[in-house]
């Protein structure tokens, strides 16, 4: 597993930028560390071994690169990683075989917006060995407007949620013994109280750090909290299109299954992955410790980038993917997959209007 040494203040050489990015882009392609001698040879200028093996001393010191064991070659660090995604990657032009595939893929019939961003995932993952996440145009603008319950009869109630987007779901609860509808609604006008107005990727997130306060409501049960969760998790999902998922399971670094179930939960889990598409910036890299603050991404990266829809909205489309990924190669797709879907989404939203 990588883990990112304390990184030391260096100004690098050409030389070294040069040695640190055949690193990078070698691991990508083999996955194996690199030795000097190995490196002498991809090298594009000629440079003694021993001048490679004190290149690469640099950089070691200067945390960007490390040996997963004592006597193996060199792979990159996260702050290697890091230092390459801000300085020296470049995206690579794709060619005119995948912008056709991109192209076509698009101009098929579709009868909603859902289907056109649910086809944009499912190409990336497909295009990539990645998962993939399409955010529909306008989804972060997507506020909740409120809770309320409706009565069912003595043992039942149905929550229903409604966002300013027009989103109505529900859930019936069936009500435990001992909690009355008093209990209840104080319960759901504390949570109005405090989550009306946020965006709804952040509500469950507010609710879980609330939990305690809402427990001294419902006696200890948090029962009625995995409704409020669920009905949360519905409708952002609804928001976005997820292709491609079981591909995460192909950079699994070990067998522990506990791992495999915290990156599925991360994944599904509604707060979590809003926090990862949560981005002010038109193409954003997150790295490694960078996605989550228990390390369960630790071996992974995430690509987004935005896009409009012609209609005053804004998307997102991202690859979840290994650390040592063709970054190049990946940025390069996402940006021609994103001006395609922006173009798509433009004439639909023309055709529709016409």
């Amino acid at each position: 597993m990588l883990s990112a040494k304390k990184e030391v203040i260096v100004m690098l050489t050409e030389r070294q930028l040069l040695i640190l990015e055949t690193i990078i882009q070698d691991y990508a392609n083999v996955g194996q560390p690199i030795g000097s001698k190995k490196l002498q040879e991809q090298l594009p200028v000629h440079v003694s071994s021993a001048t490679i093996r004190n290149e690469m001393a640099v950089l070691e010191q200067a945390g960007y690169i490390m040996k997963e064991h004592l006597s193996s070659g060199r792979v990159p660090s996260l702050s290697g990683y890091r230092y390459y995604i801000d300085n020296l990657v470049k995206p690579t032009k794709i060619d005119q075989s995948a912008l056709e595939v991109i192209h076509s893929a698009l101009a098929n019939n579709f009868s909603k917006v859902d289907e056109i961003i649910a086809m944009s995932a499912r190409l990336l993952s497909e295009m990539t060995d990645y998962t993939a996440i399409s955010l529909k145009p306008g989804s972060k603008d997507v506020k909740l407007e409120g809770f309320r319950l409706v009565p069912l009869g003595s043992s039942q109630v149905m929550l229903i949620m409604v966002t300013n987007d027009g989103t109505v779901d529900s859930q019936v609860y069936n009500v435990p013994l001992g909690i009355h509808g008093d209990q209840l609604e104080a319960v759901v006008r504390l949570i109005n109280e405090e989550v009306v107005g946020l965006p709804i990727e952040e509500v469950s997130a507010r609710l879980q750090s609330n939990a305690p306060k809402l427990r001294n409501y419902l006696r200890g049960s948090i029962s009625l909290l995995d409704v409020f969760d669920n009905v949360l998790s519905r409708a952002f999902h609804q928001q976005v299109f997820v292709d491609g998922k079981k591909n995460l399971l192909n950079y699994l670094t070990s067998d522990n299954i506990e791992q495999v179930k915290s990156i599925y939960s991360f994944v599904d889990h509604s707060s979590s992955l809003g926090e990862l598409l949560n981005t002010k910036r038109d193409f954003a890299v997150m790295i490694g410790d960078e996605l989550a603050d228990d390390n369960v991404l630790t071996d992974y990266s995430l690509i987004s980038a935005k896009y409009h829809d012609g209609n005053n909205g804004e998307g997102l489309i991202a690859i979840l993917g290994p650390t040592n990924m063709q970054y190049s190669k990946a940025l390069g797709l996402i940006d021609a997959l994103r001006s395609e879907l922006s173009q798509r989404l433009s004439n639909y939203y023309r055709d529709f209007n016409d």
